[in-house]
């Protein structure tokens, strides 16, 4: 298989970050994942957004077979800059597009190459994996998630419980962390077959070793309900919305 060529030393950072050769320019906002536990933040995640506060889906409309290796890498340089600018020092969480990546341990080159220069903890990077894209190979995926744990960066599986089930993935190669899509998440308090479905999704992954991420909670209800499962990481506009180009401060329901 052909490699695309892109450059990956650190001198070729600010160029990538600025979106050189994409046609098209975007940022980041961050919403916070946050520990119920110690009333922390555990996290932020990177939510791609245009110039002018534009949704992703503006954004993500412009990504083809085409691009998309070279949007994955940019997205990558693009949130370590911000972040690092930003001051971060929680977890940072970057989508990733997992048909771009054709082999992991060349791909990430560009991603460490960022961290280096804009001074960024590689330990802080979460690599996030969205269950809605189609995949052609479990086995590919698999070897992705198991050489960034390698790595030393952790792995999530978002939206899960929403498009193609990755069930097939958690018994290849289980992720760090696994966020429930706000498809469950939404009135779960009002519906048992919901908190049945949960209540199996949390006793696989006490068993695999891995933590929950309730994404999409909006409501005390939900939370509470939640809560009383023993979830503790949440992200959602009950305890803040995205913040563009900033790193919002959430609040915790009492």
């Amino acid at each position: 298989m052909n490699q695309p060529a892109v450059l990956f030393d650190e001198s070729h950072c600010d160029q990538c970050a600025c979106g050189e050769g994409l046609g098209f320019s975007f940022t980041f906002a961050f919403q916070p994942i946050v520990d119920v536990i110690n009333k922390s933040v555990f996290a932020h995640e990177a939510l791609v957004r245009g110039l002018d506060g534009e949704g992703a889906s503006h954004i993500l409309s412009k990504v083809n077979e085409t691009n998309q290796y070279s949007f994955d890498q940019v997205c990558r340089v693009k949130a370590v800059k911000l972040a690092s600018r930003l001051n971060m020092d929680t977890m940072l969480s970057i989508n990733f597009m997992p048909n771009a990546v054709y082999q992991a341990e060349y791909c990430i080159r560009t991603t460490l190459a960022a961290a280096k220069t804009y001074d960024f903890d590689t330990r802080k990077i979460i690599f996030e994996l969205t269950e809605n894209e189609k995949l052609t190979s479990v086995e590919h995926l698999a070897s992705i998630i198991e050489a960034y744990q390698e790595m030393g960066f952790s792995t999530a599986i978002d939206d899960f419980g929403a498009g193609y089930s990755r069930y097939d993935i958690m018994m290849a190669s289980p992720p760090d962390l696994l966020k429930l899509d706000m498809g469950l998440v939404r009135n779960i308090h009002n519906e048992p077959n919901k908190q049945a479905v949960v209540n199996g999704i949390i006793s696989m992954m006490k068993q695999l070793g891995g933590r929950i991420v309730a994404e999409g909670v909006e409501t005390r209800e939900e939370y509470f309900w939640l809560r009383s499962q023993g979830i503790h990481l949440y992200q959602g506009f009950l305890f803040a919305k995205p913040g563009f180009e900033c790193l919002p401060e959430p609040v915790f329901p009492v």
